[in-house]
């Protein structure tokens, strides 16, 4: 049998897969950011001194400040989870509870009770709908029993998480967002800080996340000078 037909399709097949793995091979750009590069003190604030909240060697930290209770930080969080999903590798995202005091410190226990329980990434949406969707969850005043209620119906053991709420790795965490908004200026939610270097301002949810990109583009830059 010839199998001299076999062997060209065989080389024109791999013939046409050479640039498909080329282009595999060949890092991907970095998207550019959108509209006019913003103005310091318009845009954005350096913050003297600043420092990140939890710096991971090789990323771009990119924080948001925010809070459960926060009507803003509500309205907030599809529109920064959408953009938070098409972020390049080296940008690390962090949320940040705000210890504000009164209200907002049980929420923000919660979050940090849901982070070291590994139960953040599928909670973090469903609380916020909690709040201020169909209000299973008090804006004020809610028991640890409460909020370990909520958690417990994604999976949490109830007397576990109000554990977590109350520990003192928990304190520690709180302390640890609490100096970092101090250090950075932060008297409002929602907040975004990148790198621990700018605070931004912007206009509109849409305007701050536009902002970002171009700090985040500017600190890329910075660092592989």
């Amino acid at each position: 049998m010839n199998s001299r037909p076999a062997r060209t399709r065989l080389l024109l097949l791999l013939t046409a897969l050479l640039p498909l793995a080329a282009l595999a091979a060949t890092p991907h750009p970095m998207p550019q950011p959108r509209g006019p590069a913003p103005v310091v003190d318009v845009d954005y604030t350096v913050i003297d001194g600043g420092l990140p909240y939890a710096p991971v060697k090789g990323k771009i930290e990119v924080v948001e400040v925010f809070g459960y209770t926060c009507p803003h930080c509500a309205h907030f969080e599809p529109v920064v989870s959408a953009w938070k999903a098409r972020l390049p590798a080296d940008v690390n995202f962090t949320a940040v509870a705000a210890p504000m005091g009164g209200h907002w410190i049980p929420y923000a226990r919660a979050f940090l009770a849901a982070q070291s329980l590994g139960l953040d990434g599928k909670t973090h949406k469903a609380m916020f709908e909690a709040l201020h969707v169909d209000g299973s969850l008090p804006l004020s005043r809610p028991t640890p029993e409460e909020i370990a209620g909520f958690y417990a119906s994604h999976g949490a053991n109830a007397q576990r998480f109000v554990a977590a709420m109350a520990s003192p790795a928990t304190d520690a965490r709180l302390e640890q967002a609490r100096a970092f908004m101090i250090r950075s200026g932060v008297q409002g939610t929602p907040a975004i800080v990148v790198n621990g270097r700018y605070r931004v301002i912007g206009t509109s949810f849409e305007d701050m996340l536009r902002i970002t990109d171009h700090l985040v583009a500017r600190e890329r830059a910075t660092k592989n000078r």
